[in-house]
């Protein structure tokens, strides 16, 4: 088993925005102090708190990191393609280890409305999107005229090594898409064990049916690290 961090991109206490940009940079000086195993940020747009966007925060945070992977989550049916497939370029280059891109559907009416997105159309638009990044990555010229219009585009910054993809899915559907297209499937937090085991199982045997071997299980817990055992029992009652 190893052990990462996602950090919280919102936080909604900050006296002044640069506040919480400083808490994300000392965590994640604290988790590569701690040797955790991997990095990661979110995305979420249109939020009514303060949340710290994902490129421009990780490019920020790989400078305190080191060579543990590291990576960020695009919600792909918002994002165009060629745009993802360029950030990661520069993201993967500015990092000194593997970077592995998160990716899931997304997820709120007014999220998708304010971001110009169709929800109802989101399977296939993050599909699409996907194999659009993939393609781009890898050093092909790609033209698309469905859910995305990409004509001949290419991009000249390339990973230096093959990025990783890992999908999050809670639905049955969806864990079968992560064993088809990915390389590691993200659980959501709230999983009891009992659902936790269910679904790594389900997802196994996706993997074994797509004639694939099992990619990385993520199993994802929200924690609250406290100065003492009784300031985060505190802060737990409270919540």
């Amino acid at each position: 088993m190893r052990i990462g961090i996602s950090l919280t991109s919102s936080h909604a206490d900050a006296n002044d925005p640069r506040q919480g940009a400083r808490r994300m940079i000392e965590r994640t000086r604290a988790a590569r102090r701690a040797r955790l195993d991997s990095l990661f940020v979110g995305d979420h747009h249109v939020s009514a708190t303060p949340y710290y966007q994902n490129t421009p925060m990780l490019g920020r945070l790989l400078a305190e990191w080191g060579a543990a992977p590291a990576g960020c989550l695009f919600l792909l049916p918002l994002w165009h393609p060629v745009l993802v497939a360029e950030q990661i370029g520069t993201l993967a280059a500015l990092a000194q280890g593997p970077f592995i891109m998160q990716c899931g559907l997304g997820y709120g009416e007014a999220q998708f409305a304010a971001m110009g997105a169709n929800i109802k159309t989101r399977p296939s638009a993050f599909e699409e999107a996907l194999d659009i990044v993939r393609r781009l990555l890898a050093g092909e010229t790609v033209s698309s005229s469905r859910r995305f219009r990409v004509a001949k585009a290419s991009i000249g910054l390339h990973p230096a090594e093959p990025v990783e993809v890992w999908i999050g899915a809670s639905a049955q559907p969806a864990i079968d898409r992560a064993a088809r297209l990915a390389e590691g499937w993200i659980a959501s937090p709230g999983l009891t064990r009992e659902e936790a085991r269910a679904q790594a199982d389900f997802y196994r045997e996706r993997c074994a049916a797509y004639g694939k071997h099992p990619g990385a299980v993520v199993l994802r817990r929200d924690i609250y690290v406290g100065e003492s055992a009784a300031d985060a029992r505190a802060v737990l009652q409270g919540a």
